[in-house]
């Protein structure tokens, strides 16, 4: 039996910056999977704030997560498996709030990296929400996305603008990675 092939792309970048409808609506436009973002539903669960000690359970459950979807998306034959934020964010996160990353975090994300990052931009109006908490800190955030996705050589492209604009951003960064040469 031959392997089935599955692209994984990962939406990522700073709160309130539309991931989650975009890798839903991208996961809608190639029928593909899509996989919610793992540390929301955690923060969500535990409703408190969140320390140190929560980064392992977080990354543990981005795993579980993401290796769930990646066996349905072989078992369906699906070809495209797009995930709102993966280990990186976990990184960045991190790092921001706690100065430091467990180094089992950092690796598994080394391992696990992504075939395309598409970085959302912070152009887009912050909305607030019960797990959103940095509205002043975005551009800090951002960079600090810019930094991990150089550091850890993910293939990454910045996806702006609002609504189909945004879409239609993302479809040609997929499109670009998927040229022939590439």
């Amino acid at each position: 039996m031959m392997s089935h092939r599955v692209t994984r792309v990962v939406v990522t970048g700073s709160e309130s910056t539309g991931k989650t409808t975009l890798a839903r609506d991208l996961a809608a436009h190639f029928g593909g999977l899509w996989i919610a973002e793992q540390s929301r539903a955690y923060a969500e669960r535990v409703r408190r704030d969140l320390t140190a000690d929560d980064v392992g359970p977080i990354a543990s459950e981005q795993i579980a997560a993401e290796d769930a979807a990646l066996a349905e998306a072989i078992r369906r034959n699906v070809h495209w498996l797009f995930l709102d934020t993966d280990l990186l964010s976990t990184v960045v996160y991190a790092r921001h709030y706690y100065g430091v990353c467990p180094a089992w975090v950092e690796a598994e994300g080394r391992a696990r990296l992504g075939d395309l990052y598409l970085l959302a931009d912070i152009d887009v109006p912050w909305t607030a929400d019960p797990v959103r908490d940095r509205p002043h800190s975005r551009e800090e955030v951002q960079l600090a996305f810019q930094t991990v996705l150089s550091e850890f050589n993910a293939p990454k492209c910045l996806v702006r603008g609002l609504g189909r604009h945004r879409l239609e951003a993302a479809l040609k960064c997929i499109a670009s990675e998927e040229s022939p040469g590439k």
